[in-house]
């Protein structure tokens, strides 16, 4: 097993990266290769907008006026220019992924020119076009949400969903601020404590959170809020198979059918939040993440129709000037996620394009789950409402929902 070294040494000797990387490796494990998970299949329908006219260099140069960085990739070495700061570290560690792919798989990784924005909000529309532990069945309250609500007003609204004189959505949702957390080491922000709960929500953001794969990775039950943006395996995940679907709009009431409706029927809502929890632990290992990018970035990279090339303002990265200079938390988590040498197996095989009939029937399937979820709930509250209507005139007879 051939494993490459991270030659602090030499880089302070000379300034630059080692010249003794290996560009290609062959591949030591015989026979078929796995198949990738059904999420590859949407690289092909992302890519789609450009399947006909190709990427060009006036498009590439165009989404220069948002991004942060330029990657630039060109016999399988990195090269990056840069634009303006990104918001924290999102470009060091973005760069830092590239870089153990390139280790990874030397000699597989293709030409390519890539603009990174690092900002929440989409920058490119979908037409091509630019626009715009176990979990504890006592103790803990059964609902948890943690973070900050600032960023968006739909988790303003969430806010909303605790606990008050008038009503009991079944909800605790507690609003973090992350200036005191890191002010006093993150104390409270302890990821698998949260697991404690019987159900966890996921909602949105200023736009997409990260936080998605965390909150389903805890065999918990996990609400989420209707989300109008996805992260790269999300549309992989199946209503009430994998989690529980709230509505938009009335929060609260969701919520709190929701959770009346696990109580009501545990087992089943405990398979769900496994269900979830196994996507993630083997849809999701690392292996699969980086022959995602694998393939992305080979799909992306047949598209363009022009011939990369390293600009003169752009500076060689690798692993070496990134982690050699690093320091603190930087430093130890780059040592820990360091790739050390190329795979021993070859990538997943990408799975086909979704044909239209295919397509149309995984949207379907998911919509109809969504919609039997609200008919659950609409005779839920129906129900509830009819019960008090009863109680209001003196009627011994209760209607409980279904």
């Amino acid at each position: 097993h051939l494993e490459i070294p991270l030659d602090c040494t030499a880089l302070n000797r000379t300034g630059t990266c080692p010249s003794n990387y290996p560009r290609a490796i062959e591949e030591e494990e015989p026979g078929p290769r796995s198949t990738c998970p059904e999420y590859f299949r949407w690289i092909h329908e992302d890519l789609r907008a450009w399947a006909h006219t190709g990427i060009t260099r006036e498009a590439v140069e165009t989404a220069k006026r948002t991004a942060n960085f330029r990657l630039v990739i060109v016999n399988g070495k990195a090269y990056v220019e840069r634009y303006q700061k990104s918001f924290q570290t999102r470009d060091v560690f973005t760069l830092w992924g590239i870089l153990q792919l390139l280790r990874r798989y030397p000699g597989k990784v293709p030409d390519l020119e890539l603009m990174f924005d690092c900002v929440d909000w989409p920058v490119v529309g979908k037409s091509g076009g630019y626009g715009e532990n176990g979990p504890n069945t006592t103790g803990p309250p059964p609902l948890f949400r943690k973070g900050n609500p600032a960023v968006a007003e739909t988790r303003m609204d969430l806010m909303k969903c605790n606990v008050s004189e008038e009503h009991d959505w079944n909800a605790r949702v507690f609003a973090q601020d992350w200036v005191k957390e890191s002010q006093q080491g993150y104390k409270q922000s302890d990821l698998a404590n949260q697991c404690l709960h019987r159900y966890k929500i996921y909602i949105e953001g200023s736009a997409w959170s990260v936080s998605q794969k965390y909150i389903m990775a805890c065999d918990s039950l996990t609400l989420i809020v209707k989300p109008h943006y996805y992260d790269f395996f999300t549309r992989s995940l199946v209503p009430v198979h994998h989690y529980w679907p709230i509505q938009e709009h009335d929060k609260c009431k969701s919520i709190k059918f929701a959770v009346d409706w696990g109580n009501s029927h545990k087992h089943k809502a405990q398979e769900i939040g496994k269900a979830a929890s196994s996507f993630i632990q083997d849809e999701l290992k690392m292996d699969y993440v980086y022959d995602y990018m694998l393939h992305l970035l080979t799909q992306y990279s047949k598209l363009l129709t022009f011939k990369p090339v390293v600009p003169k303002g752009a500076v060689e990265l690798c692993s070496e000037s990134m982690a050699c200079n690093a320091a603190g938390l930087e430093n130890k988590f780059m040592m820990e996620s360091l790739v050390k040498g190329p795979s021993e197996r070859a990538p997943c095989t990408i799975p086909p394009p979704y044909d239209p009939p295919s397509l149309s029937a995984v949207l379907r399937r998911n919509s109809n789950s969504i919609k039997q979820v609200e008919l659950w709930e609409k005779r839920y509250w129906d129900n509830q409402n009819n019960s008090s209507r009863l109680r209001g005139i003196g009627c011994y007879t209760i209607y409980r929902g279904d």
